[in-house]
């Protein structure tokens, strides 16, 4: 399994490119501000095609080029039902400080040509890749997971599978929840529901910040452990 990662734009959101190996299809996973580039070198370097881009949720710094590079490639478009409206309205989905950020200048949103929506518990069979799905509102209502079998050699056999979490989980922290659109306790329910239940060995590739794993997360994230402990979580969250 190849898996390739940079963090892209001001936002530093990390873009992933998910294929079976070098010269095969592919798949983009939340490419945001200036990550065309970075997709193109990639795609380049392993003679890759990409076939679609998946969006973990629909924030401004994870879909940014979602149309070019979908464009660019004829891929499809993948995006929970819950978040698809910021393809076109991404302001929608904005806190104060990024709208001020983008004041004067001219930016139009389109959604792609091609776009497919997500279910919670779906199988996608994308580039020789199986992606299980997971539905995790919170950060946004239409959030979602992504979680692959890792079927590469230099994890060994200590990894099950890859988790793409986008917004949901990061290295000591989760998703902030009060932006347009965010519900904590909507979030403490996602994370005791689709996060707790995992395998300690799953490594996690979040959207921002370092990759991490459940087993990781679930001794040391405090709002995991107040989550385990009966606690509120109410701790300071990360994220666009």
């Amino acid at each position: 399994m190849l898996i390739a990662a940079f963090p892209a734009g001001p936002w530093g959101t990390n873009c992933y490119v998910a294929a079976t190996g070098p010269g095969s299809e592919c798949v983009v996973i939340d490419p945001g501000k200036d990550a065309a580039p970075g997709v193109a070198d990639v795609v380049r370097e392993h003679r890759l095609k990409p076939v679609a881009v998946l969006l973990t949720h629909g924030h401004i710094d994870h879909m940014w080029s979602v149309t070019p590079v979908a464009g660019t490639y004829d891929a499809t478009a993948w995006i929970h039902p819950g978040d698809r409206h910021l393809l076109a309205d991404p302001m929608q989905g904005m806190s104060r400080e990024t709208a001020s950020m983008l004041l004067g200048g001219k930016y139009e949103f389109t959604e792609p040509d091609d776009v497919a929506e997500l279910s919670d518990g779906a199988e996608l069979e994308l580039a020789g890749l199986r992606l299980v799905v997971d539905h995790t509102p919170g950060h946004t209502a239409g959030s979602v997971a992504f979680r692959a079998p890792w079927t590469g050699d230099a994890g060994g056999p200590d990894i099950s599978e890859v988790m793409f979490s986008g917004d949901l989980l990061f290295a000591g922290s989760i998703g902030r929840t009060d932006l347009p659109g965010g519900d904590h306790p909507t979030m403490l329910r996602s994370l005791e529901t689709k996060v707790l239940p995992l395998a300690d060995d799953i490594v996690v590739l979040p959207g921002h910040g370092e990759q991490t794993s459940i087993g990781r997360e679930r001794a040391t994230n405090p709002f995991l452990l107040d989550l385990l402990q009966g606690g509120d979580a109410g701790r300071v969250t990360r994220g666009l």
